[in-house]
This record gives C-alpha cells, sequence and structure tokens, in this order.
C-alpha cells in the first residue's frame, strides 16, 4: 500500500475508534485502539507521520473523554483514558526507535550494496537472509530469489577441504578465509576468494554468518597464463642451442641519465671518453644464462656467472662500445661479431644480437643471444685454404701454357748478356783495346743480367703459394709484368696485344701476385678465344678512372664473343665453355678482385667479342 493510502486508513480508523469511544456507552479502554493507527502511520516510515498520528490520537481521546464523562468528576473513565494516552505514548516511543534502527539498518545495507565484492548473510544452517547488489550482477539470482535458500546448494559451492573443517574454523576463530568454486545461475563456474565472520548473539552464541566473496576467475585466468608462459620461456630458454644471457643493465641506464646527455650527442661523448665505456662494462650485471652459453664458454652452472659481462669479454673488445650507444640512443636491438672469452681462457668467436626494452615498460632486462661460429669460422678458413690452393693450381696451369713465352723472355736477356760478353771480348783483342766500348758491353751485361734475375724471380713469386701482401703497387707496372708473361703465348696464336694506358696511372693496394694473375688470367682466355677465327685477333687492355674515382680496366677482344646463356654462368665456379677447362679462371678472378675491394663483371654481343671489366678502389696514398 502507498504511504498516502496507509496515512488515509490511520485517520480513518483514529476517527472510528473516537466515534465509538464518544458515542457508544461501551466503559472499556477503546481509546488503547489508537495503537493500531499510530502502527499504521509507521508503515510509511516517515518520523512526521508517527508523531501527527501520535499527537491526533492523544487529541481524540482527550476529546472522547471530554465528550462523555467531562472534566469534573475523576473516576474509572479518567483512568482509562489515561491508560490510553500513556499506551499512545509508548507506541508512538518505540516506533520512532523501531524507525531510527530501520533506517540505520537500510544505510548498512545500501552500503553493502556499494561494494565491488559479493556479499550474503546467513544462518548457521546456511539459509540466506541478506543478498546485496553485486551477488545479484555476479551470480544471476535476485535478492528475492536467493533469500530463503541454503546458499551452498543454491551455488553448488565446492570447498578445498572438508565443509565441516570449515566451519569448525569459522566458530574455533570467529573468521574463515580460502577458495571456493561456485556456480551462477547460468552454469558457470567462478573461482572465489572468500571471506567469512559469525556474529554472536547476546549470550555469545553463534547466530548469523557474513560471508564477503571476490570473483578472482580472471585474476586466476591471468595467473595461470603468466604460469603458462613462463614455464614455455623457460623451456625455451633451456632447450635452445642458441645462447642467451639475461642481464640487468638498470644501472648503465643510471649512469647514462646522470650525463644528462641529448641522444644525439651521446655518441661523441662515449668516442670522447673511452674510461666511462670501461668503467659502464661492469655494471652490465649477468642475471642468468642458459645451458647453451654455459657449454660454450666452459662453464658447469650458472653460479659461475653471477658477475658483469666484463668477465665474458676480451679487453680489444669493441663491440660493447657500439652497444652501449645504441642502448643510450634508445635502438631497440644491436647486433654484432665478437670473441667471448671462456673460463679456461679460450676465445670463442661469436655472432650476437642484443634485445634492449623500452625505458617506458618498467622492464629493465636486456637478453643477449649468442652463437658460436667457431665451426663456421674453420669453414670459412679452410674454404680460403681450398681456394688459395685453387688459384695456385690455376697459376700453375697457366704457367704451364706460359713456358715458351718464359723461355722467351729469359732467353733474350741471356742472349744480349752473350752479344755483350763477345762484344767486349773482340774490343779487349783488338791491338789497342778500347776500354771505354768495354765498359759498356759489361754495363750491358750486366743490366741484362739482372733483368734476367727479376724474370725468374717475378715466375717464382708467380708460381710460390704465399699468403695475401696488402700493398701500395703502380697499376703501370703490374699491366706491363702481365703484359710480358703473355707476350709469347698470345704470339703464338697470331693475336696482337694494344695497351692504352692514361697518362696518369694510379696506385692500387692489394696483393702484386693477385692483380697480375687477374689480368694474365683474362688476356689468355681473350687469346684462346680467337685462336680458330680466321679474322683479326686483337686483345686490348685499356685504363681509366669511372665517376666515381675507381680505377678502371677493360679487356676486349674481337672473338666470337660469349653465348647469351653462358653470360649469367660465367663467374661460377667449374662452369667452362673450354675444352679441358678447369672452369675457375674466372670464378677466382672475381673473388681475387672482390676481396680487394673492386668488382670485375662482363659483357658481350655474340659475334662482336667479349669485354671484361676490373675496378678497384685508389690507394690512399695517392688520393693523399
Amino acid at each position: 500500500m502507498s504511504r498516502n493510502g496507509l496515512r488515509l486508513c490511520s485517520a480513518v480508523l483514529a476517527f472510528a475508534v473516537f466515534l465509538i469511544d464518544a458515542l457508544t456507552p461501551w466503559e472499556g479502554a477503546v481509546a488503547v485502539s489508537y495503537v493500531i493507527a499510530i502502527l499504521l502511520a509507521a508503515k510509511t516510515t516517515r518520523r512526521d507521520d508517527i508523531i501527527i498520528a501520535a499527537i491526533g490520537c492523544a487529541v481524540l481521546t482527550v476529546a472522547a473523554y471530554g465528550l462523555s464523562h467531562g472534566f469534573e468528576v475523576i473516576d474509572s473513565a479518567a483512568l482509562r483514558a489515561s491508560v490510553s494516552l500513556a499506551a499512545i505514548a509508548i507506541t508512538t516511543l518505540l516506533a520512532l526507535q523501531n524507525q531510527t534502527a530501520t533506517k540505520r539498518l537500510a544505510a548498512q545495507a545500501r552500503l553493502l550494496n556499494l561494494s565491488h565484492d559479493m556479499i550474503f548473510v546467513r544462518d548457521r544452517g546456511g539459509v540466506i537472509s541478506f543478498w546485496n547488489r553485486c551477488a545479484e550482477e555476479t551470480y544471476g539470482w535476485s535478492a528475492d530469489e536467493a533469500i530463503g535458500r541454503v546458499a551452498d546448494e543454491l551455488l553448488q559451492t565446492v570447498y578445498s577441504q572438508p565443509r565441516e573443517a570449515v566451519e569448525n574454523t569459522l566458530i574455533d576463530k570467529g573468521r574463515w578465509e580460502g577458495r571456493l568454486e561456485q556456480r551462477t545461475k547460468s552454469g558457470a563456474v567462478l573461482a572465489i576468494e572468500a571471506r567469512w565472520a559469525v556474529q554472536y548473539d547476546h549470550l555469545g552464541e553463534p547466530r548469523d554468518v557474513l560471508e564477503t566473496l571476490t570473483d578472482v576467475t580472471d585474476r586466476e585466468a591471468a595467473h595461470a597464463a603468466l604460469v603458462q608462459s613462463e614455464r614455455r620461456y623457460r623451456r625455451m630458454f633451456n632447450a635452445s642451442r642458441v645462447g642467451v644471457l639475461e642481464e640487468d643493465w638498470s644501472a648503465i641506464r643510471s649512469a647514462l641519465q646522470a650525463l644528462n646527455l641529448d641522444k644525439a650527442n651521446i655518441a661523441d661523448y662515449l668516442a670522447h671518453n673511452p674510461d666511462f665505456v670501461r668503467s659502464a662494462r661492469p655494471l652490465a650485471r649477468i642475471i642468468d644464462v642458459n645451458p647453451a652459453l654455459q657449454k660454450m664458454v666452459g662453464a658447469d652452472g650458472a653460479s659461475a656467472f653471477r658477475e658483469s659481462v666484463d668477465k665474458l669479454l676480451g679487453e680489444s673488445d669493441r663491440t660493447f662500445f657500439r652497444a652501449l650507444v645504441a642502448f643510450a640512443q634508445g635502438d631497440p636491438f644491436y647486433e654484432g661479431e665478437t670473441e667471448l672469452v671462456s673460463l679456461d681462457g679460450r676465445r670463442v668467436p661469436v655472432l650476437f644480437t642484443i634485445t634492449f626494452p623500452a625505458q617506458s615498460d618498467g622492464d629493465r632486462n636486456v637478453l643477449a643471444f649468442v652463437v658460436d661460429i667457431t665451426e663456421r669460422r674453420q669453414a670459412q678458413d679452410a674454404l680460403l685454404a681450398a681456394q688459395a690452393e685453387l688459384a695456385h693450381a690455376s697459376r700453375v696451369a697457366t704457367l704451364g701454357e706460359l713456358t715458351a713465352s718464359i723461355a722467351h723472355e729469359v732467353n733474350q736477356p741471356l742472349a744480349a748478356i752473350v752479344t755483350s760478353g763477345e762484344a767486349g771480348m773482340r774490343w779487349l783483342r783488338r791491338d789497342v783495346p778500347n776500354l771505354e766500348e768495354v765498359a759498356a758491353a759489361i754495363n750491358r751485361v750486366v743490366g741484362e743480367g739482372r733483368r734476367a734475375s727479376e724474370i725468374v724471380t717475378r715466375i717464382r713469386a708467380f708460381l710460390k703459394k704465399q699468403p695475401v701482401q696488402q700493398e701500395s703497387h703502380e697499376i703501370a707496372e703490374i699491366i706491363s709484368e702481365a703484359a710480358k708473361l703473355v707476350e709469347r703465348e698470345l704470339w703464338k696464336d697470331h693475336v696482337t696485344l694494344n695497351i692504352e694506358a692514361g697518362p696518369d696511372l694510379l696506385r692500387v693496394r692489394g696483393d702484386r701476385i693477385q692483380l697480375q694473375q687477374v689480368l694474365v688470367n683474362l688476356m689468355v682466355n681473350a687469346g684462346q678465344a680467337m685462336s680458330k677465327q680466321n679474322g683479326p685477333r686483337i686483345v686490348s687492355l685499356r685504363t681509366s678512372v669511372d665517376e666515381s674515382g675507381s680505377f678502371a680496366v677493360t679487356v676486349e677482344d674481337t672473338g666470337p664473343g660469349i653465348a647469351p646463356n653462358d653470360l649469367p654462368r660465367l663467374f661460377e665456379p667449374f662452369f667452362t665453355t673450354k675444352q679441358g677447362g678447369m672452369g675457375m679462371g674466372l670464378a677466382i678472378c672475381r673473388t681475387t678482385v672482390e676481396a680487394h675491394g673492386g668488382q670485375l663483371s662482363a659483357e658481350s654481343t655474340p659475334g662482336s667479342g667479349a669485354t671484361f671489366r676490373l675496378t678497384l678502389p685508389v690507394a690512399q696514398e695517392h688520393v693523399a
């Protein structure tokens, strides 16, 4: 019933009691019935309604007594009226106190409804007497549906320990906390963090239980995912064949921040302050290493690495400086190649990648992934050794083809020595020896002897295996010596060699013998390509400087050219178009030129000859 309806009923009832009390001859305490009107007014939960009803009922009681008995004589009717007034007063007082208590409880209930936790009250038998709004939203049952139901049956509660043990702990300590599983109205299973508290009555006996429940389903799922991720990461960390270091660079970050430098200036500062770099190395503290890295450096466990990364790097290492610059500039990672110092002093060549966390992530750990390239380095050394063997075999094969040229070149100074010696002897046998002519002849003998010695030395150097000599040479001398080596070979095939060298030949840095071998191979190949043609056989060697400032040598022939299908494979190992050829000459030539920082390329128009272009960087001495 509405408030206005309650007020109307209370007023009608009070007026009816007044009429009965005033107009009927009944001698009973009819006025006591006014209490019912006050109780109806109290149902409106308004304090003013109770007070107005009480005053109205008291006034009606006094009025009815005056109309029925008057105020001259005090008798039993006056006593009954006094009892009625007392009942009205007591009822009014109790109604006001009950209303105050009800408001206080309602306010508390509203506070409980504001909670983000599910809260309900039950008795010792588990019957629910209060069910807050969060419980309605989480479990799906309204308060009307839940109140009066047994909590464990309604929620299908599953305990992590026996229910009797939980209840005993609750009674003994007055509180209990633990984990539960409960179901919602839709059947969803929730992980619950429960906190129970007992309310005792005036005799100290447990009466009601307040249950405060927190839904931790999402938190449990996130924790389970985190645990699974950590296990997966740990499994990958331990099972990986790539070495992994986890390092703490927070101290390095603090040291860099203390410099108060811009990212644009940090690289220059570190380059000009090597002491800071040296002091930063011990600050990179190693947190953990995986078994692959332990094996790489000969450690028995991760405990051997409870120090800084400085222990693993040699004194000559420069990669830490570059990694420090990348870290200071905010780069996400840095890659490089260096050598680690193992615990027994061995040096292990490695490739590594360091990943740096973003400062905004709050993660201070740095991960370094390390790959042992010892076997690859050994394979590279073996490959270089095999390449040197092939290059030597190629030189020997070339010398075998150039034997006639060598004999011709050596015979020339020997014949000149014999001729000059005989001339000198004739000048001495004259009646009057011409000593000046004799001296000139002897000088020619000495010069030709030296020339023969240089020829033999050059041929021996060309044939002999020796390490690469990175020296500065005039390209004119290399071209001249190579031309002399192939002169006889080209003459035998009726090939004309034209050398068109620029007036200002530059200097190049490299190995004299290897560069000479490249030119010899190119000129011999050009001559052999024209050995069976009837037309003109001309090999042209030209020098120039290209637009980039590199020195260029082109070797052109007038032969049949290179087939279009063969041109892409021309520099592949073991590919050859010559009968009985090894297919290694041009492959070695290109590798040799690239090792000197240059390039070797070929182009050809079928029927118009072939052109090989060799470019080499100019030596810094010439630029200076």
